[in-house]
């Protein structure tokens, strides 16, 4: 498939034109160049978008100051407000779907402004820039020289093999600007400097195919100089990959078996909107192309002072365990009710491909922590006719039904180490009503005896591999083995803390990739799916909500794994894993 590349047009005196080089490059690279006419509609954007595989934001003239808070300096062209309409929002727009961006020039300057970042409206005046920064040579000709940071994607694609072992950073560039990039957006950093200290590239540090050059190397092929092509190709690989993504997503359900998004209602939080406080909303869904989220009640382990002055948990007695989720599943029904139709809640997996064939999102409703149930079992049966689909048998701290992975210092009350005799009974109820029995955040010998007492098989529904983290939510290879022997399913967890250790550093998409290959590896593909944890601490360089999914399917993909691999790992899964648990509860 060849991909297709947008091209933003240059625009002046009602003319939009675009310049040779642009397009032959991509023609060179294997891509299929589109030319876009600036326009301020949205809507046509969205359109625009929902076509493409990547996007050329191209050279030309000045950004309107007044439009990032600052009033223009006497040097400022006339502002290109026409490109600017529509330039700013598509490049939000592009970037919040995760399509690879290249920004040359102005277009490097509207991914700054656009994602939060500065310009110099001169750099002469505001950066004190020595250089000549807009050459009187032929386009194609270098005329300056820049240092290139050499652990950067740049450097990969532009600097010579020599060059890199020999630890020469310096690229020949051309130069036609007086605006620049002051500093870079949050999530991007400078990757190229001009020996006069102008910022000459920028790129994402959150493993995004996000790319800006201040030069304008499109100019080279035109005069039989390739030695720019490998930006051009990286583009059109990327867009490739970016339209193979968005096949998976168009034509297979995408779905994450854990978010934590309840625990914010209490805020007031929009499940409908953009919200900053949350990472899994209806638009970062629909950026995303994610179908479905199991939304949890999360209830976390109570503390209660004993007599004796120590901690301890108890749920025997009061009742906030079963109020609280009642009162977060009543959150999940009102954001349904008040979507008209755009959220759809499920309970089968019936009910989540009817909404994915209807191009709509769904929910499917669950509760984190026995504690709901405190000791009466009978509310086993109220959550299933509320329509949950699991039940995650303990949190950190242990409690009537279930020893926890993480147990408090202190837990007087429950001298269990694994399942209790009223676990082993809520187990063997949840496989005769057809809920899921979760045992993310439980210990060994919980994990163990679960596997031994229930008829139905187990999911682990936000769990990482401990043999590339040693954590204790971690499950060990022996876990994974004997999961998938059972029929069961793990479902790889995005909170950094359970994919590397933390004096490691920040945990990335490509730690995600690695737990996701180790687990597939161990339990094979049938038995492995994606529980992200998003707004309950989950999150990671790469993937860190709703919207950077495609940007997992995109790593995915370049590791190897193939769309129907994909398949079943986004959801196909978990939704045979769901109808082979309630087929089993219709069956009793």
């Amino acid at each position: 498939m060849t991909p297709l590349i947008a091209i933003t047009g240059n625009y002046s005196s009602g003319t939009c034109t675009m310049l040779e080089g642009y397009f032959a490059s991509i023609v060179a690279a294997g891509g299929s160049p589109v030319i876009v006419p600036p326009y301020a509609d949205e809507a046509l954007m969205d359109a625009l978008l929902d076509r493409v595989d990547a996007i050329v934001f191209s050279g030309g003239g000045d950004i309107e100051p007044r439009l990032l808070g600052q009033e223009p300096l006497p040097e400022v062209g006339e502002p290109n407000r026409p490109r600017d309409a529509q330039e700013l929002p598509l490049m939000r727009k592009a970037v919040a779907r995760q399509l690879p961006v290249l920004g040359i020039c102005r277009g490097v300057q509207v991914m700054a402004a656009a994602l939060g970042g500065t310009l110099h409206q001169d750099i002469y005046v505001q950066a004190h820039a020595t250089l000549t920064h807009s050459q009187d040579a032929p386009r194609h000709v270098a005329t300056h020289a820049v240092t290139v940071a050499p652990d950067s994607l740049l450097a990969s694609l532009l600097l010579t093999p020599q060059q890199r072992q020999q630890g020469d950073s310096t690229l020949a560039v051309n130069s036609f600007h007086h605006q620049a990039v002051a500093t870079p957006p949050d999530g991007f950093r400078v990757t190229a400097v001009a020996p006069d200290g102008i910022i000459e590239a920028i790129e994402s540090t959150q493993h995004l195919p996000l790319l800006g050059v201040q030069f304008h190397p499109e100019c080279f092929i035109l005069g039989d100089d390739t030695r720019m092509m490998p930006l051009f190709q990286w583009l059109v690989q990327q867009g490739e990959l970016y339209a193979r993504t968005r096949h998976v997503h168009q034509h297979h359900v995408v779905l994450d078996s854990h978010c934590d998004t309840p625990m914010f209602f209490h805020q007031g939080v929009d499940f409908l909107r953009r919200d900053p406080r949350i990472l899994v909303s209806l638009p970062a869904m629909r950026d995303g192309m994610q179908d479905c989220t199991a939304m949890v009640a999360y209830l976390p382990q109570p503390r209660h002072a004993l007599s004796d002055g120590r901690w301890g948990g108890t749920e025997a007695a009061d009742g906030d365990g079963f109020a609280l989720a009642n009162t977060l599943l009543d959150g999940i029904d009102d954001i349904v009710r008040r979507s008209h139709g755009q959220v759809l809640l499920a309970n089968t997996a019936d009910d989540v491909r009817r909404a994915k064939a209807a191009g709509v999102r769904c929910i499917l409703p669950a509760i984190e922590n026995g504690y709901a149930l405190g000791t009466d079992l009978t509310r086993l049966d109220h959550f299933a006719r509320r329509g949950i689909v699991y039940l995650t048998l303990c949190h950190n701290g242990n409690n009537a039904l279930a020893a926890s992975a993480r147990p408090r210092d202190v837990e007087p009350l429950y001298s269990h180490a694994g399942l209790s005799a009223l676990g082993e009974q809520a187990v063997r109820r949840m496989n005769d009503l057809g809920i899921m029995v979760d045992l993310s955040h439980a210990a060994p010998q919980t994990f163990y005896d679960a596997l031994r007492v229930s008829r139905t098989p187990i999911l682990c529904s936000h769990s990482s591999c401990r043999a590339l983290c040693d954590h204790p939510r971690n499950l060990d290879d022996a876990q994974l083995a004997a999961l998938a022997a059972s029929g069961g399913l793990v479902q790889i967890c995005l909170y950094g803390g359970f994919l590397r250790p933390e004096s490691d550093g920040p945990a990335t998409v490509h730690d995600a990739v690695r737990h996701i290959l180790h687990a597939i590896a161990v339990c094979g593909i049938d038995h492995v799916g994606i529980g992200t944890d998003f707004d309950g601490d989950g999150g990671i360089q790469g993937c860190c909500g709703s919207h950077q999914l495609p940007n997992l399917t995109r790593h995915l993909l370049a590791a190897g794994l193939d769309e129907s691999q994909l398949a079943a790992l986004w959801g196909g899964n978990f939704l045979r894993l769901l109808t082979r648990v309630q087929d089993y509860a219709e069956r009793k």
